[in-house]
Parts: structure tokens; sequence; C-alpha cells
């Protein structure tokens, strides 16, 4: 009987576009390229889209014996050989979707992509390029005069710029719910399998599948989120018709992952940010909200934190915290005609009943629980009236709506005027700032996939018995969720949120036995790599809405900002201006259209004819709704019955019919995240790996300097970090300054990982002496003395920093591992067979390499390796066991260890 499940790998990983005159071919394979699927995508209709699934899975040689009958069948004469009948166009790893204009349809393929992050072995990706393709042969095309002024638009979103996806791990969901879904029990996984089966149109579904006890798993595949879903108007067309696999969700926002080293312990921290595709724009031209409850510039944050040195869901360690910023659920707007820097703030229509408020909370409700608290960081107090009037609004609205819900599920309103302690000197910001972040956390919990650690028995923390959100035998669940507005949800939201997600950060480590207190400082490696992290987070973001990168950063509120920090601050304001006031009417109309908020059609007005675009997000203004929600009772009834916890998570009939389960061999590849991670069956090369190559706390921030500390929790001096500098520029900086840029400097260019820039995590274009001058401390200019004192301690003597004296004689172990270590340099390189017969005779108990090609200058030689002993081999099966879940119970020795530790440090 089944007795775990696991997520769903896509088959459709490698993909080809072959062509004939009459059609296109699309061919899919997994990245083994053992499993083929075939679309067949008509050219000879001039305005309709036909595209024929056959939902069979070919080997690679039924796919070799397909292609070969097209070639031959679509050739201009039988037998001619000079010419083909079918011509690969293009190579790609995935489909965007399907779009029409005015003319025929359009197929929008990926063509290149980054790894970006590794969460349980799944891979996420970044879109680097991408290929668009007209469908319909030119012989029926009917051509439009605006057909091309309509490309233009729709290719002004970049889609190489900060669009993720992934084969096997659903971008559009949280952690939380992605375990969540795992841990089903199996009567209802078995339940749902019986269901999907009947249900399903792909006739090959289950073939082959065995039922015998022992040898079935679940996999699972949930449906997305489709408000953080950037191309499902695109893929609408095509997702009643073919198979699941074909569809590649893409969500659009920000993914950055870096390395936590404590003590040699890897641990990934995660930042994964989705911004939402309703009501989506650019600054000024899209605030508050819409009738339907969608906010503008709504965007998810979500870190994630992971034990790496376990790779697998059931097994590792896994913690997450999700926090939202959005513009205030109001009619609200902003009137840029009049060129202003701060246009005035009018309230658009008058909602006494706080009807868009209500949907939107209802919507919040429904994926995070409660409590929903408000992090309200706008102005309180202004000589002219202008954020107060949100302010207000906001205040009236959500006491109006807390009235009617329980007492224990109210929403929980904080106002504080950021700015104006900003400029207070007796103030410290930061410091309020932590005061809520720990307020808030212990209201809302975060999720964790383990019970709390016997460590925390040991040593009980009155902050940690504190802590909210829903307790279950697995581990912990966050319920309810922080949301953080200014005026633009940018510069104080992303500070404001990175204190919040420091405190939550502190409580994820805690609870993963990596600290003995829920506490982190500033100053410290791990804080730094996290700060970085916000950082680029915030720029990211800060682009995509504003038109320009942060202007205030952590480091300006903690006033400790270099002097030109200001002069860069003034440029990214004039950047801010001229973005808003020249170029976010084309953005917005690139959005409307790439989102499908606007369909052209011919005989009515275009795109760029239209003098505002308020009714396309306003669907009440073109139609009466067919239903009104009540004033009172304004909440959605089966969400307030399982409150705290989000009705999404809840296991209902509702909710089950969002999935696909279905039951696979133990070993398939459709669920074999290790094989599919490791990839055996291909040559890696470790200069390639995503792991090495990703920003290391040890490597870009800890101090070169010998003897330091190596705990990242280590609170450090300013000038103490991987990226400043150290005395003078001796050839240890030098050195540094290499293994850095070796470090981020992309890998070569390949079909998997393409990447533009080397330093740039979240794919912005960005100045290179902007981005240094953002991240590094300032420098700290150090006298004479000082810079002799770092000298002593740079030089060290030799037995201290290596172990060892050159002087001294080596062991016979040394000399024999040098031995093979020559040996094998030499086998690549020409050598006689009287040398060869010398140095085999001198080697006795090294690997042998003996000669067999009969010509003396060939390089071809029969290598015989080490027998390999057998603990060594039942260490490795051991390794390979814990990482699909399956572990060794502990012997004798290792518990009496365990113990004597814990009776000498804690008794």
């Amino acid at each position: 009987m089944p007795t775990a499940a696991a997520p769903i790998i896509s088959s459709v990983q490698k993909l080809v576009l072959y062509e004939t005159r009459a059609r296109y071919f699309l061919v899919g394979s997994n990245h083994a390229e053992t499993k083929y699927r075939v679309l067949k995508i008509d050219r000879t209709e001039p305005k309709d889209l036909v595209i024929i699934d056959d939902r069979h899975v070919y080997t690679q040689q039924e796919v070799r014996e397909l292609l070969g009958r097209l070639d031959l069948g679509n050739r201009t004469k039988m037998g001619q050989k000079g010419s083909s009948g079918l011509f690969r166009a293009v190579s790609a790893f995935g489909v965007v979707g399907f779009v029409r204009f005015l003319e025929g349809y359009y197929i929008v393929l990926i063509t290149k992509r980054r790894k970006m992050a590794d969460i349980g072995g799944h891979a996420i990706y970044k879109i680097e390029d991408t290929n668009m393709i007209y469908i319909p042969n030119d012989s029926v095309r009917i051509t439009h005069p605006d057909e091309a002024r309509y490309l233009r638009i729709f290719q002004n979103v970049d889609l190489s710029s900060n669009f993720y996806f992934s084969y096997s791990y659903d971008l559009s969901h949280s952690l939380q719910y992605n375990l969540t879904v795992l841990r089903m029990p199996l009567e209802m996984l078995k339940s749902e399998t019986t269901q999907t089966r009947q249900e399903s149109f792909d006739i090959f579904e289950d073939e082959g599948l065995i039922t015998q006890g022992g040898s079935g798993v679940f996999g699972i595949c949930s449906e997305p989120y489709m408000k953080y879903v950037w191309n499902g108007e695109l893929l609408d067309i095509i997702k009643s018709t073919v198979h699941r696999d074909w569809l590649l969700y893409i969500i659009h926002g920000f993914c950055g992952q870096s390395k936590l080293l404590i003590y040699g312990r890897p641990v990934y921290v995660t930042l994964i940010a989705r911004r939402s595709s309703k009501f989506a724009g650019t600054r000024f031209l899209k605030r508050g909200a819409n009738c339907e409850g969608d906010v503008a510039n709504e965007v998810e944050t979500e870190q994630i934190l992971c034990d790496a040195s376990v790779m697998s869901f059931t097994a590792g360690s896994y913690s997450s915290y999700v926090q939202v910023r959005g513009s205030v659920p109001l009619y609200w707007s902003q009137d840029i005609s009049t060129m202003m820097p701060k246009p005035p703030i009018t309230l658009d229509q008058a909602d006494p009943f706080a009807h868009v408020a209500a949907l939107h909370f209802d919507q919040m409700l429904q994926r995070f629980g409660s409590p929903i608290i408000i992090l309200n960081l706008v102005k309180e107090r202004e000589k002219r009236k202008h954020e107060r009037i949100l302010s207000e609004e906001l205040v009236a609205a959500v006491t109006y709506l807390n009235q009617f819900l329980p007492p224990e599920h109210t929403i929980v309103y904080i106002p504080w005027d950021m700015a104006k302690y900003t400029k207070s000197k007796l103030c410290n910001v930061l410091d309020r700032l932590n005061v809520i972040a720990e307020s808030v956390v212990k209201k809302t919990g975060f999720f964790v996939n383990r019970p709390d650690s016997y460590c925390s028995i040991l040593r009980p923390d009155e902050k940690w018995n504190e802590l909210g959100g829903c307790v279950i035998p697995t581990g912990r669940l966050q319920t309810g969720i922080l949301r953080t507005n200014c005026v633009d949800c940018l510069d104080r939201t992303n500070t404001a949120q990175f204190m919040v997600g420091k405190c939550a950060l502190a409580y994820q480590l805690f609870s993963l036995g990596l600290i003995d207190k829920p506490n982190l400082q500033f100053d410290t490696d791990a804080v730094r790599l996290f700060e970085e992290l916000y950082e680029d987070h915030g720029d990211t973001l800060s682009l995509q809405y504003g038109g320009s990168q942060l202007v205030h950063r952590v480091k300006t509120y903690r006033k400790i900002a270099p002097w030109t920090q200001h002069s860069k601050d003034i440029m990214q304001t004039l950047s801010r201006y001229y973005s808003n006031a020249f170029s976010d009417a084309d953005r917005q109309d690139s959005i409307n259209l790439f989102l499908g908020v606007f369909h052209p059609t011919e005989g009515k007005p275009h795109l760029w004819e239209l003098p505002t675009d308020f009714y396309l997000h306003h669907k009440n203004t073109m139609r009466l709704l067919p239903t009104r929600r009540s004033y009172t009772h304004w909440w959605t009834p089966d969400i307030i019955k399982h409150l705290p916890l989000p009705y999404d998570e809840v296991i209902c009939a509702a909710n089950l019919k969002k999935l696909i389960v279905k039951k696979f061999h133990r070993y398939e590849e459709e669920i074999d995240i290790h094989n599919e991670f490791f990839r055996p069956y291909e040559l890696s090369s470790f200069d390639d790996t995503f792991c090495l190559a990703m920003t290391s706390s040890a490597r870009d921030f800890m101090p070169k300097t010998v003897g330091i500390d190596p705990s990242p929790f280590t609170v450090r001096k300013p000038d103490e970090t991987g990226k400043s500098v150290l005395g003078n520029k001796s050839n240890r900086e030098e050195a540094v300054l290499q293994r850095k840029t070796a470090a981020s400097a992309p890998p070569p260019p390949s079909e998997e990982a393409v990447s533009s820039s080397s330093e740039d995590d979240s794919g912005t274009d960005r100045e290179e002496e902007g981005s240094v001058s953002q991240r590094s401390t300032p420098v700290k200019m150090t006298d004479t003395g000082d810079s002799a004192k770092v000298t002593e301690n740079v030089v060290q003597p030799m037995k201290e920093v290596y172990g060892i004296n050159l002087s001294d004689g080596l062991s016979e172990e040394d000399f024999s591992i040098y031995s093979r270590f020559v040996q094998l340099g030499q086998s690549q390189h020409k050598q006689d067979k009287s040398s060869q017969q010398l140095c085999s005779r001198c080697s006795d108990g090294v690997i042998k390499l003996t000669p067999i090609s009969a010509f003396s200058q060939d390089n071809i030689y029969e290598v015989q390796p080490p027998r390999v002993d057998r603990k060594s081999t039942e260490i490795f099966q051991a390794h390979i066991q814990a990482s699909q879940g399956i572990m060794q119970p502990l012997g004798k020795e290792d518990t009496s260890m365990y113990r004597e530790y814990i009776r000498n440090r804690y008794l």
C-alpha cells in the first residue's frame, strides 16, 4: 500500500519545434529524454488555433521513427534526398502561451533559462530569453496594418526580466500549502485517485501501473493560484485540449537564494516575491483597488529556510514565513497631468460600507487565515492634507468591518508614521520596527515542517512559549498575515518587511536548532546576507512598479549610509520621476495587452486610442454584477467556519477538486526528485554547479582574517566583512577579489544556464559601481599603526594555518596519495611504453594504467580503480536512503555519545 506522496514532475522540460508547410510539430521530452509527447499545430488556418494532442507517451525510438516518416512524407518529390521536408525551427524549455492580435496566432517559447534557486531538490528557473513565432503559413496570412504595432506593445513586457518557473514546484503557492497538500491522509488520496482516473481525458494515464503492495506512491499536482500567474490568459485557449505537462505557469517578481554556512552546515535562505497579475500596472496609473477587491502593487513575499544537508521534503527541515504588501484598499487615485512630484490624492468613489475593502480582506482570510494585521506607514500629521486622507478612510473601513467579525478574528490595525520618526533625532526607527515585528510574529507564528526540537525543551525560552500560529503534531502552521503599506509600497514598506523578516528568521533558525535564542543582531554575517537579499528584492520590485531602484534603504534608516549614497538617492528620485512622467503609459499598455485585460478586436477602438483603461479593470462599469454581498456578513460563509486556519489549506470537497492525484511506481521518473536533482545519467561539472556559485556567508561576508570566529551569528565591526578592504592593497586582497569574482561569475554558455549578469541574482540591469556602493558597508580608513597590526595578524605561522610544516617529512600515506595524483596527471600526456612500465614497477599499490593501444602515440589506457571497502559502501547507501526519507536507526554508541554531550553541557 502506498505510504507517501510526492509532487509530480513535469515530463515536458525540453522542446523542439519542427516545421513543415502545413504544420508545426512540437516535441517535448523529460530531462532524461526517455519519455516524449507530441503536439500538432495546424498552419493552414489564418485566424484560428487548431492544436491536436494525441495524448500518447512515446519512447525515443518511436519519436525518431515518427519524425523520419514526417520528413519523408513532406518532401516535394518522393525519394528526393537533397532537400528535407521537416525543418528544425527552434529548441526551447517551455511554452509561455499563445496570443492573437488582429491576424493569426503566435506561440511564445522559452529559449534560455538560468537556475536561480533550489528548494528540496526542486529547481526554480528564471527566463533569460524567449522566441515569438507566427503560426499561420505565409500563403494563408491575412495582413493587417496595425498588427506590427500590437506586436511591439506586447514585446515591451520583457520576459527576460524577473519571470520565473519550475517544472515540479508550484511557485504560485506558499511552501506551507505545498507541504500541507503532500501530508493529506491516505484515504483522501485514494478517493481522489479514483475520481481522477474516471475524469481524466488521458487514456494512457494509468498505463502499466502496478498496484501490488509497497510499490506505489501517490503523486500530487495542485491547480495554481491564478492571482499570481502571469501567463494564465495565454494558456487558457489550450488548457482544456492538451495534457497538463504542456502547461508551464510563470510568476513575476523576484527570486533569490543564498547559502548560510554554520560551521560547515549549509542552510539555504530563499526569498520569493510573487506579484499579483490582477489590477497590475505602474506607479501613478494603478492606485487603490478595483471593484473585485484586487489592489495595485500587491506582492506576496515568502522567506524559506531549509537545511541543505538533507534534500527530501519528508525527511528534511523546512520553514517559511509569508507577508504581503499592497496599495490601500480604497477607490483612490492621483492625477499625473499636473506634472507634480507628488500629485494630489483624490478619493474616486464614496464607499460608506467598505465594499471594496471587504472583498480584499475576504480574499486574504481565505488564503492566509486570521489574524490579518495591517501595518500602515503613511504620514499622520501634515501641514497640507495629503497622505492622511488614506489613513482616515482606511481606519473607518477597518472599524466598520470589525464590528461584524468574531472578536477573536478581528482585523488588527497598527498605524505608525515612519517618516515622522525618521526625521526625529531622538527616535531609532529600526528599534521601534523591531518591537512591532516581535508582536506581529508572535501573533501569526510561522511554518515549520518538524515538531519542536528537544533543545527547546532543555532550554525553554519565554519568547518561544508566547509564539502564536497553529501547533500540529508534524510542526507549526502560520495562521494570519502581516499586510504592510505606505503610499507607494516601496521604500518604507521594504524596510519594514525586512525588520519583520529578520525577526521571523531568528525564530526559524531557533526552530531548526541552529541558534540557542530566537534573536539576531545587526552586523552579523547572517543578517548582512539577509539584508542584501532584501535590498535586491526591494530594488527589483521598485523597478517593476516605480521605474527606479530603492531611494531609502536599510542603511539609510540605520543612518550609516556612506555620503555618496545621498547623490545616488537624488539620481534614483529623478529616474523615478522621469519614468512616471514619460514611460509609464506605454508600460501600462503593454501589461494590459500581455495579461489579456484588453483584447484587440476588428472594428473597435485600438489600445492606444483609449482615453483611459479604467473600465478595463473595473468590470462593474460595463455591466451590472449579478449579486451583491451583504453589508454586514461581508465574508464567504465557509471561510469563517475554519478560522484561524486558511480555508485554502482545509481538507474539504471544494479544495480536493483542485488536486490531481495519480499513483506511480516508487521509482517512476515523474516523482523521483532524487534522480531529477542529481541526474546520474549525465556528466556534470563542479564549476557549473549552482550550489557552489550562489552567494555564501563564508565566502562573501565572513572576514578573511585568520583566527576570526567563523560563526555567522557573531557581531562584526563595520570594516570586518568579506566585501570590504582591510589594510593596504596586498596580494591577499587580490586573491580574495579573484576568489569572489570567480564565484560570482556566470557559468559558461550552455542550454541549461545562460546568464547575462554575474552578480545580479534578481536579473535586473544595474550599474556595477552602483551595486557595489549600495551593498557594501562603509570602509573605515585605518592609520599606519592599525595597518601594521593587520599585517601581523595576516602573517601567521605555517603550522597554525595549514596544520603541517613543509620541512617535515611526508608520511607513507601522504606520499602514496601524491604518487597517485602525479600518475593520473601523467596519464593525460603522451608517454611511451618503456616509461609507463618503469613507472608501474615503482608504484605498487597505486592505480595502475595499462596501455591498450598498439600505437605509442596514443593516449588510451586501461584503468583499474581501487576497491571500495564494505564500510564506505554502507555509509554511501545510508546517505542515499536518507535523501529519500529512510533514516537509519541510531546505534548504542551514538546514543551514549549524545547522552554524554547533554549531561556535560546542560545538566
